[in-house]
């Protein structure tokens, strides 16, 4: 075949393992940086993609470049108007990791309602009598809101209705009527969502339109006892008035696993707040995920240089 595939950050065995057994050749790279990736991609066939940036002056230089395909859902690392003027494929894995991400979310929700990672410090150090000032809250009842109720966002909905008993409501400007399941209650007005939700859910991608959707004008709509949680892109959520609203209990807490800068500063004053639970960006990165990930990944790949049209396209050629 003759085919050959950069992948310039690793990925687990499997997606590598198809490809070879279908005859591809491939190079793993050990430096992602812009510069590393743009003196040798002319010679590729393909990419296979995680979070290194693919801006239009790194695509130019792949001249015989067919498709790159995402090791994941989110592709705002990926330059795709300029990846399309230059007949580029782009494709991505966006059902692979959508388990590990809803039940991510979830954990993050209990986390935050039951005010675990404060109770496991005080608990660590001694402070046993703490278990009298640091009570949690019951979900069951509850309403959860979604913002974005794609495969993720339903996924999320499901668990929270039916192993929680939680009320579920939602917002999607795209989702058609038939994809919404009989338990989730659909409003017309984002705001509305925001407004009546105890624990608000953001699964809504990152572009110029969602930049700071979550802003201190919208959280002052949130009830004060309500926990926002963000498992999709740190941008959708602006950090400074995040913080701000957290430390005025305008909120009551936040469960994180995206940040605007990752990796994020340490000093990020989000960390200094008790009422914050986060995680390093690995929601999706579950030894099943990862897996999955890349062998849907790989098979993008395979069906655009087979003259096929992807399973999973961002673009259109």
């Amino acid at each position: 075949m003759g085919f050959k595939v950069l992948i310039p950050q690793d990925i687990t065995a499997v997606g590598k393992e198809w490809l070879i057994s279908k005859g591809y050749e491939i190079t793993v790279l050990t430096d992602s940086s812009a510069e590393a990736i743009g003196s040798v991609i002319e010679g590729y066939d393909a990419i296979l993609a995680r979070t290194a940036e693919y801006p239009r002056e790194v695509l130019e230089k792949g001249k015989k470049l067919k498709v790159i395909a995402r090791y994941g859902a989110g592709v705002d690392n990926i330059d795709c108007q300029a990846a399309t003027e230059l007949g580029i494929w782009v494709c991505n894995a966006p059902v692979a990791n959508s388990v590990s991400v809803a039940e991510h979310t979830i954990a993050l929700l209990l986390a935050c309602a039951k005010n675990i990672v404060v109770q496991d410090g005080q608990a660590r150090a001694g402070n046993y009598d703490s278990r009298n000032r640091l009570q949690g809250t019951e979900v069951q009842g509850k309403t959860l809101g979604l913002i974005g109720c794609g495969h993720i966002g339903r996924l999320v909905a499901k668990k929270a209705h039916f192993g929680l008993e939680m009320n579920v409501i939602g917002y999607d400007a795209y989702l058609k009527p038939e994809q919404v399941p009989e338990y989730v209650h659909m409003e017309q007005d984002v705001d509305a969502v925001i407004a009546k939700s105890d624990f608000l859910s953001l699964h809504i991608p990152a572009t110029k339109e969602t930049a700071g959707f979550i802003d201190a004008a919208r959280l002052k709509k949130m009830k004060k006892t309500a926990i926002l949680l963000n498992c999709a892109r740190g941008g959708v959520v602006d950090e400074k008035d995040l913080y701000e609203a957290l430390k005025s209990r305008v909120i009551a807490g936040a469960g994180l696993d995206v940040f605007e800068k990752e990796p994020p500063d340490k000093e990020n004053p989000l960390f200094t707040l008790g009422q914050v639970v986060v995680s390093p960006h690995n929601a999706a990165l579950t030894f099943e995920a990862m897996d999955r990930m890349g062998l849907h990944a790989a098979q993008g790949i395979d069906e655009v240089l087979r003259g096929e049209r992807p399973t999973w396209p961002v673009n259109r050629l």
